[in-house]
């Protein structure tokens, strides 16, 4: 019989009405800003009912180094979910929304897969409830303020040489990284070298996910430094008197969407920066108001623990004062056999060798998040054509690391085949195994801190970077900067700088290329090899593959 792809089994979904979702976390439905039967916005009015409330447990899931194989990070917050709900208790997911860039580029769908998915799936990928639309004009505005004021007499004195804001949209588009604007003559401005991030790397998606409420987004996108003078004084996005405007444009955006599993349990899918050029998790908003209206929250950090775990501890958890309970390490016998060496197409024969050599990965990150005072639960994402030896060969890495691995089949089966996980991670809960803390100080310096995630986390031999990075972070600390968290933006494939290196290398060098400042996220993004804030297409990009039916319904959206 022919497997299902994900989109059959969600057109399949008996959805229950938006309300209904609700009432499980106990909302009242005129809480629920509707956008049709089965999507929601959560008010600000019950969101502010609610903050006095206790916090729930608070469980992330994260991954091994993500391969072509596919880990299923998503999938697992979802099966957990579910699971959780299975055995009686009262929980919630918290997700990121999808990009259009990798839906229509390499990865398609991003809403789980499976009998693990949230829904409704096409809407969820396709637009949703136009927040990442709202967050690039917001964006856009300020970046047309900019050269509005250069027109106009630059009375700040902005050099514009010096213009540190760029542009965004939400697409894979490499043409735009680089460009030059306002050509065509006087009445266009003057001419400059620009370029456009994907709108998940902007500092407008940044502040969207860290705000925690509307005068608090304001604030931040105020302190967002535009540009510098030829003296070298930093502009910030309040001179040009645009944060006020910009905060009207994502004033609807900012509350949190609720949907559901496949299972008919709540969830939250709000926010969406990507972890290997921003800090890859979902809206403080969503997260900390869910917490306090279930007693389980499972939320998710994008690609590999080196990247979204470290960011979520040291950037998310420190700026919400969150404290995490429990961490999920998502694996897959097929992403372990590809970091021991084996080709895509070996993937569905049984190869101990290699799948034993792949644990290096699976080891490097369980070391890695205990060094954050958490004990991991390994989650084995189940394929069927995994062998009983492989799955052993992980379950004995895990147990020799200090871990238990638990075989999971949420993706067949939903949350049935998470439920002795779910157990798992009550017990933990229970038991408060949890000892967090962020990996550096905030008094270090930010290249110290840089050096920090790259020895301790990528188990890099040293940190290169030329004078004008060094300078520049130097000028940030003498501004008031030195105590922010660092956002690494890296290759999401390999430990190190160079996707080729699988497994766990050691002894590499990471070189810092450039370094840029989000005064109002507030972190320092500090950019690493060769990785771009705006992705280009593949060769034989998805959306190649995705159409309208004769009845005008979605396909090739996985």
């Amino acid at each position: 019989m022919a497997v299902k792809s994900d989109i059959e089994i969600a057109r399949e979904a008996m959805l229950q009405p938006i309300t209904d979702i609700g009432a499980r976390l106990d909302i009242p439905p005129d809480q629920l800003l509707q956008y049709g039967p089965h999507k929601a916005k959560l008010s600000y009015d019950y969101i502010k009912s609610v903050e006095n409330r206790p916090d729930g447990k608070l469980i992330l899931v994260t991954a091994i180094t993500p391969t072509p194989a596919g880990e299923g990070k998503t999938t697992t917050t979802v099966g957990l979910g579910d699971g959780l709900n299975k055995i009686g208790k009262r929980a919630a997911v918290c997700l990121r929304e999808p990009s259009l860039g990798p839906c229509f580029g390499m990865k398609g769908g991003a809403a789980g897969g499976g009998y693990a998915q949230i829904v409704p799936m096409e809407d969820i990928n396709l637009h949703f409830t136009g927040d990442f639309h709202a967050i690039g004009i917001a964006h856009n505005l300020l970046a047309a303020m900019i050269d509005n004021h250069i027109y106009w007499g630059n009375c700040r004195g902005l050099d514009t040489r010096r213009i540190a804001f760029r542009r965004v949209v939400d697409m894979n588009d490499r043409a735009l990284r680089q460009i030059t604007s306002s050509l065509g003559g006087v009445a266009n401005g003057f001419p400059r070298e620009d370029g456009f991030d994907i709108t998940v790397a902007s500092e407008i998606m940044a502040i969207f996910c860290l705000a925690t409420d509307l005068d608090d987004l304001a604030a931040r996108i105020g302190n967002i430094v535009v540009g510098y003078t030829r003296e070298r004084k930093p502009v910030r996005a309040e001179e040009l008197k645009a944060a006020p405007a910009m905060a009207v444009l994502l004033k609807d955006a900012l509350m949190p969407n609720i949907v559901q599993t496949l299972e008919n349990n709540p969830a939250f899918v709000h926010g969406g920066p990507f972890a290997n050029i921003a800090h890859g998790c979902n809206s403080v908003i969503a997260t900390t108001t869910a917490l306090k209206m279930a007693d389980y929250v499972v939320t998710e950090a994008g690609f590999g623990a080196d990247l979204g775990a470290e960011k979520f501890f040291n950037i998310k958890c420190r700026q919400a004062g969150l404290t995490p309970d429990a961490v999920v390490l998502v694996a897959t016998v097929r992403a372990l056999k590809m970091h021991g060496g084996t080709t895509k197409e070996g993937l569905d024969r049984e190869n101990l060798d290699a799948v034993k050599k792949g644990c290096s990965n699976l080891a490097r990150h369980i070391e890695n998040i205990k060094k954050f005072g958490i004990q991991p639960v390994v989650a084995i994402n189940q394929f069927s054509a995994d062998t009983e030896a492989e799955l052993d060969a992980v379950c004995e890495t895990a147990a020799s690391f200090g871990a238990r691995a638990i075989v999971a089949s949420h993706w067949a089966t939903g949350g049935g085949g998470a439920i002795e996980l779910a157990e798992e991670i009550v017990n933990i809960c229970d038991r408060g195994d949890s000892n967090f803390q962020p990996l550096y100080a905030r008094n270090l310096s930010l290249f110290g801190k840089i050096e920090i995630v790259a020895r301790e986390i990528y188990r890099a031999s040293g940190v290169t970077a030329d004078s004008k990075v060094h300078n520049q972070l130097n000028d940030w600390e003498d501004q008031g900067y030195g105590e922010f968290p660092v956002c690494m933006a890296k290759t999401q494939y390999s430990f190190s700088t160079d996707p080729s290196l699988k497994g766990a290398p050691e002894d590499h060098v990471v070189n810092i290329r450039e370094v840029r400042l989000s005064a109002g996220a507030g972190f320092i993004v500090a950019i690493a090899g060769d990785i771009m804030t705006m992705p280009g297409l593949p060769r034989a990009p998805a959306a190649e593959a995705i159409r309208l039916d004769k009845n005008g319904r979605v396909q090739g959206l996985f």
